[in-house]
């Protein structure tokens, strides 16, 4: 689909040579909120490494799977809240990790039950008769 690229960032008309398409459409995706360009002092669009990834994207969404521009914006705001949920749940972990590990080594000699994230019980204890005191045992 795209050419080789370089790193750094690209103008307006660049893009649209690379990615086949007209100028015009990059600027509705820009309108639509798809795509954020930087701009320079002088107003002109510049598209970075990150800026065609997700134009690689939005094309693929559109050429090959036939999403219009709004189902468009709707998958990339999932997959933005997706991506923070994600991120969320990584640091979730993480904080529980510590916590659990803290209590590890805070509770290492002390009873087992103390610091306990989950209630413990401990189990009551039934005397199980010796072997060869059951009826029928010989």
């Amino acid at each position: 689909m795209a050419k080789k690229r370089g790193k750094g960032a690209y103008m307006i008309s660049a893009v649209a040579e690379m990615y086949g398409i007209h100028p015009q459409t990059l600027r509705l995706y820009e309108r639509e909120g798809l795509l954020q360009p930087s701009r320079t002092e002088g107003n002109t669009r510049l598209y970075t490494e990150d800026d065609l990834k997700r134009l690689e994207f939005i094309l693929t969404l559109a050429r090959d799977m036939g999403v219009n521009i709004s189902g468009i914006a709707i998958i990339l705001r999932m997959r933005e809240q997706m991506d923070l949920m994600q991120q969320q749940m990584g640091e979730f972990l993480r904080q529980m990790q510590q916590e659990v590990l803290a209590r590890a080594h805070s509770h290492f000699n002390a009873e087992p039950t103390q610091g306990a994230i989950v209630p413990v019980r401990r189990p009551s204890v039934i005397a199980s008769p010796a072997r060869g005191d059951r009826k029928g045992e010989r």
